[in-house]
């Protein structure tokens, strides 16, 4: 017991020394709180669009279906979990009730869901199964349930917002824990109108799933990227001024989510959806209209390279499984990240430093922990540091992360790489972030050099370097 203690305490005072054998800037701007840091660490992720219009062929259902519609006669949730694991996915989020009011459990607040419906002759419930499977298969478990409501009879009327807190409480009370709850502020033009009481809906997931990050237009713990496409700005600020801002159509421009706010007050790190098919519901029209690898490693550049979360919509069949084209297309794409980040050439080499730090400090950068850190004591400007490969190498990706713990700092950061007889440019660019993934045509060197000209702050503090060779698509 005497010995396993005593390894337990030697790891902890090796972190901790990794820590702190440097001083470390104080925190700067807004700052991440611990369930902000868990979500991003998870980076990759699965949506599921699942419902009514599954079998009608819709992507906004008018609430008007007969509920018997929905009978997905083999649904199996235990594939769904099986295939978001094998993709290398953190969890599964679901469409728990869509725009046109179906629920995928049978609330007690609503005639039209499951219990309607023909599936399990009304006593299924999609909820409880998903929630199983996911902790079968170690994922986290998360829901999206729309406010707006095309069938409900009290939409429209202050009584609404009272039994659209209680169909969320009946969730957070029956299926968790909960990693997400997933908002947006769709309302039907020409239509009813309702203004949705999100203070009150935001009480509930927090007074039953403390841990819960609440993602809407404007969070308030994860925001909307500004568009459906799979692609967060160049410039990605996890910090956002909400001040006077609403969810839906009171939400900031698309340009403003898409980039953040520099000096943001609240941290409020972006979340990019985007689904693997034309729709977001399944449909067999667009069975061979899946994003190709090369898309979809082009979106996982542009959403986990960017300081974003990767939320990838996988919709369920009339079946109610995964379409094998849909598990294949995401095999290939664990397979091909697999392949590119398996050996970081980076790892072991000489590192410079302008000005010089301490070499085991300089390690933390490459020795694969996001809590070993890098940086640079007092206010210096022009900070650099080199890589040494040691011989020439190729490679076409490299990845920069941040220590999020003290803010986001990096405003502006330069690559150069060394032809043989000069250094060439890999380009300008600005955020970093939780990670930015930079990808090229391959080239080969010896050494690279990345320089900080402007800094948010005082000084980059940097987790994590990595150089690799991605196989050619």
């Amino acid at each position: 017991m005497m010995k396993k203690l005593s390894l337990f305490t030697l790891s902890l005072l090796l972190v901790a020394g990794s820590l702190y054998a440097q001083k470390l800037p104080k925190p700067f701007g807004a700052i991440p709180n611990k369930y902000q840091l868990d979500w991003q660490d998870m980076e990759y992720y699965m949506f599921i669009h699942f419902g009514p219009n599954t079998f009608t062929d819709k992507e906004w259902g008018h609430g008007d279906e007969d509920p018997k519609v929905f009978n997905p006669k083999k649904l199996d949730a235990r594939q769904w979990a099986r295939t978001a694991k094998a993709a290398g996915m953190k969890a599964i989020i679901i469409t728990a009730k869509h725009h046109d009011g179906f629920c995928l459990f049978p609330s007690k607040f609503s005639t039209h869901t499951v219990r309607e419906s023909a599936w399990k002759d009304g006593k299924g419930d999609v909820l409880k199964e998903l929630s199983a499977a996911c902790k079968e298969y170690g994922l986290k478990f998360g829901v999206y349930l729309s406010p707006w409501d095309r069938n409900h009879p009290d939409y429209g009327t202050p009584k609404y917002n009272d039994i659209f807190a209680n169909t969320l409480n009946e969730v957070h009370t029956q299926y968790g824990p909960i990693f997400e709850q997933w908002f947006d502020g769709a309302k039907g033009e020409n239509e009813k109108k309702q203004d949705y009481d999100f203070p009150k809906f935001y009480e509930v997931v927090r007074r039953n799933n403390p841990q819960a990050v609440i993602f809407s237009d404007i969070g308030p713990d994860a925001r909307w990227m500004g568009n459906e496409n799979g692609v967060a700005g160049e410039t990605n600020w996890s910090t956002l001024n909400t001040d006077g801002f609403g969810v839906g159509a009171d939400a900031p421009p698309a340009k403003i989510l898409n980039s953040g706010n520099k000096d943001g007050k609240y941290w409020i790190p972006a979340e990019v959806d985007v689904s693997i098919r034309p729709g977001w519901f399944y449909s067999a029209a667009t069975d061979d209209k899946l994003k190709t690898l090369k898309q979809l490693e082009s979106i996982y550049n542009t959403s986990v390279g960017r300081n974003g979360n990767l939320l990838l919509n996988v919709p369920v069949n009339r079946d109610g499984l995964i379409y094998p084209a849909d598990s294949t297309r995401l095999m290939e794409l664990r397979r091909f990240l697999d392949a590119t980040y398996k050996t970081n050439l980076a790892k072991g080499k000489k590192i410079i430093t302008f000005p010089a730090t301490e070499s085991e400090v300089i390690s933390n950068l490459t020795d694969g922990n996001k809590n070993t850190v890098w940086t640079i004591e007092g206010g210096v400007k022009n900070v650099d540091l080199t890589i040494d490969l040691g011989k020439p190498t190729s490679f076409n990706r490299i990845v920069l992360q941040e220590y999020l713990e003290l803010g986001q700092r990096v405003k502006e950061f330069y690559i150069l790489y060394w032809d043989g007889k000069k250094y060439r440019s890999l380009g300008d660019h600005t955020t970093i972030g939780h990670k930015r993934i930079l990808s090229f045509p391959t080239i080969t060197s010896s050494k690279i050099k990345i320089g900080f000209p402007e800094i948010h702050g005082i000084n980059p503090v940097l987790s994590e370097i990595g150089i690799y060779r991605a196989p050619d698509l």
